[in-house]
């Protein structure tokens, strides 16, 4: 008889530097299958700064890449009980944002722009669902929407904000098949989207983050 229990859980996340007065934007970049967020993050250096903060969760499940020992990754969640790990996700990555808008007040009008990269686009989404304070952007980095989300409640979170779809030509996870789904969900959600893509694989693609940080929001 499957039963459940509640307990404490503590997980890290990493930043690129403290939140301050002249803070302007705050990043919560969540990384793909596999990867770390302690390594995550380090694509995102050449766009850090004390006016933009970025943020990195990591997945809360780890494992070793091949066989017993060696390199390390992690996932958001698996096919069993998804439903309780997307649960735990949420609730991690809702107190991870509680943890760091504590400094929000030393600074004014903070822009939020949620990134998932890979799996952590169906991760960053499902967060959105619940999440209840205001953001200005949702990026999903060689992502996607899940099937599974919300279709009225995320389209109400993102009428009005910026959204961003970017893919390289070459995403070998990427086929017709998976563009006319994503289609379909974001003509169900009812929004704008931008769609732009970069010569080359799956991947962060350094030039093009540069070009969209740089963007206003």
């Amino acid at each position: 008889m499957e039963q459940f229990v509640d307990f404490n859980f503590r997980a890290n996340y990493f930043s690129s530097g403290p939140i301050t007065k002249d803070t302007k934007e705050v990043w919560f970049v969540l990384h793909g299958y596999g990867q770390l967020a302690k390594y995550f993050i380090n694509k995102f250096k050449d766009i850090s700064s004390h006016e933009r903060v970025i943020i990195a969760p990591g997945g809360l499940s780890r494992f070793y890449l091949k066989g017993f020992n060696g390199r390390v990754g992690s996932t958001w969640m698996t096919k069993e009980d998804r439903l309780l790990d997307i649960d735990n996700y949420v609730n991690y990555l809702q107190a991870v944002y509680a943890h760091v808008s504590n400094d929000f007040s030393q600074s004014h009008n903070i822009k939020i722009t949620f990134l998932g990269f890979s799996q952590g686009g169906a991760t960053v989404t499902r967060w959105i669902q619940r999440f209840e304070d205001d953001f200005e952007r949702l990026i999903l980095w060689a992502g996607s929407f899940p099937h599974d989300m919300d279709i009225a409640k995320v389209g109400d979170k993102l009428k009005g904000k910026k959204v961003q779809m970017i893919r390289g030509t070459e995403d070998q996870f990427v086929n017709d098949k998976a563009k006319e789904e994503q289609q379909r969900f974001i003509d169900a959600l009812n929004i704008e989207v931008e769609h732009i893509t970069f010569k080359g694989e799956h991947d962060i693609d350094n030039d093009t983050l540069i070009k969209v940080a740089n963007q206003a929001v």
